[in-house]
C-alpha cells in the first residue's frame, strides 16, 4: 500500500472514529448533566473512572505503560481541566449552547496544527471551519436577550481540547489508545480525590449555592451506582476513541468533524430534559453539517489527486 493511499485510509478511519467518539461525549455530558443534582462533579470524577480503569486495564493486555510518559501526562492534564471548564457549566447551560462554546475548538486545532506541527492547511479546510464557526454563532446567539457570558466558558475548555489534540498527534502518536485513556482517568481520579479532600479539609462556604463543585459527596444508592455505570462505560468508549482518532494524519480534518458532537448534544437534551432547538438552532447544525461534508470531498479529492501524480509519475520512469 502507498503511503498517499496508507494515509487516506487513517483519514478515514480517524473521521468515523471522531464521530461516533462525540456521539458517546454527548452523551457522557447528558449523563453529567442528569446526575449534576445529586452528585458533584469530583465525585463523578473518582467514581466514574474507577469502575471505567479495571475494564482499561483487561483491554491493555499489560500494555498500560506508555512510553514517553511526560507527554501522555501533560496530555491528561489538559484534558481534566477540559472537562472542569466543561463540566462547570453543566448545570446551568442547556447542552447545546455549551457544545456550541466548546466546538470552537475546530478553530484552535486548525491554528495550532499550523504552528507547531507545520502541517499545510488547505483554503477549503478554512472555510470548512469558518463555516462551521458561523453555525456556532447561530446556536449560540451572542447578541441576544438570552446569551449570558457562562457560555464563554466553554471556550477555554476549547483550547485546552484543541491543545490535547495537537499533542496527541505530535508527541503521543505511538502510543496505545488504551494506554491514553488509562492515564487520563488515573489523573481524573487523581483531581477528584485531592478537591475532594481539599473541600473536607477547608470547606469553603458557596458550597449551598453551587453545590456541583462544593459541596460534598452524597451517598451511592443502586439508582445512583447504574448511572455511575453507564458513564463508566461512556467514558472507556470516548477516552479511547479520542486517542485514536487524533492519532491519525491531519487533526485539522478530524476537528471539523468534531462539530457533529453539537448535533449530538442538541438530541440528547431534547430526550433528556426535552430542549427543542429553536430556528437559529436547526439553522446552525445545517452550517455544522454542510462544513463536514466540504472537509470530507476536499479530503477525498486531494487523495485522487495524489493518486493521478504518483501514477504519472510511474508512467515516467
Amino acid at each position: 500500500m502507498t503511503t498517499s493511499a496508507a494515509t487516506e485510509r487513517n483519514v478515514t478511519s480517524g473521521v468515523v472514529t471522531i464521530l461516533l467518539t462525540v456521539s458517546a461525549m454527548a452523551l457522557t455530558d447528558a449523563f453529567v448533566k442528569y446526575a449534576s443534582s445529586d452528585m458533584t462533579l469530583w465525585q463523578i470524577y473518582v467514581c466514574r473512572s474507577c469502575l471505567a480503569l479495571p475494564v482499561l486495564m483487561l483491554l491493555a493486555w499489560g500494555r498500560f505503560w506508555p512510553r514517553a510518559v511526560g507527554w501522555v501526562s501533560l496530555r491528561s492534564t489538559l484534558l481534566v481541566a477540559m472537562y472542569l471548564a466543561i463540566y462547570a457549566a453543566i448545570p446551568v447551560l442547556d447542552l447545546s449552547v455549551i457544545a456550541a462554546s466548546l466546538y470552537t475548538g475546530p478553530l484552535f486545532i486548525v491554528l495550532l496544527s499550523a504552528v507547531f506541527l507545520n502541517d499545510a492547511v488547505r483554503p477549503a479546510h478554512w472555510v470548512a471551519v469558518v463555516l462551521g464557526f458561523v453555525g456556532v454563532l447561530f446556536v449560540v446567539q451572542p447578541v441576544g436577550s438570552d446569551f449570558t457570558p457562562l457560555s464563554l466558558v466553554p471556550v477555554a475548555a476549547a483550547f485546552l481540547y484543541a491543545a490535547a489534540a495537537v499533542l496527541t498527534r505530535a508527541k503521543c502518536a505511538d502510543e496505545a489508545p488504551v494506554a491514553l485513556a488509562i492515564s487520563l482517568n488515573i489523573a481524573l481520579v487523581v483531581c477528584g480525590s485531592v478537591v475532594s479532600g481539599a473541600l473536607i479539609l477547608f470547606q469553603p462556604g458557596g458550597a449551598a449555592d453551587y453545590p456541583f463543585l462544593l459541596g460534598t459527596w452524597s451517598p451511592v444508592d443502586p439508582d445512583t451506582m447504574s448511572v455511575l455505570l453507564v458513564m463508566a462505560l461512556l467514558i472507556v468508549a470516548v477516552t479511547i476513541g479520542l486517542a485514536r482518532a487524533y492519532q491519525s494524519p491531519r487533526p485539522q480534518v478530524i476537528a471539523t468533524f468534531d462539530y457533529a458532537y453539537l448535533i449530538s448534544a442538541v438530541f440528547w437534551g431534547f430526550v433528556f430534559f426535552g430542549e427543542v432547538p429553536d430556528r437559529a438552532t436547526v439553522a446552525g447544525m445545517t452550517l455544522i453539517v454542510i462544513a463536514g461534508m466540504l472537509v470530507l470531498a476536499r479530503t477525498k479529492a486531494a487523495a485522487g489527486e495524489s493518486k493521478i501524480k504518483l501514477a504519472e509519475k510511474s508512467g515516467q520512469e
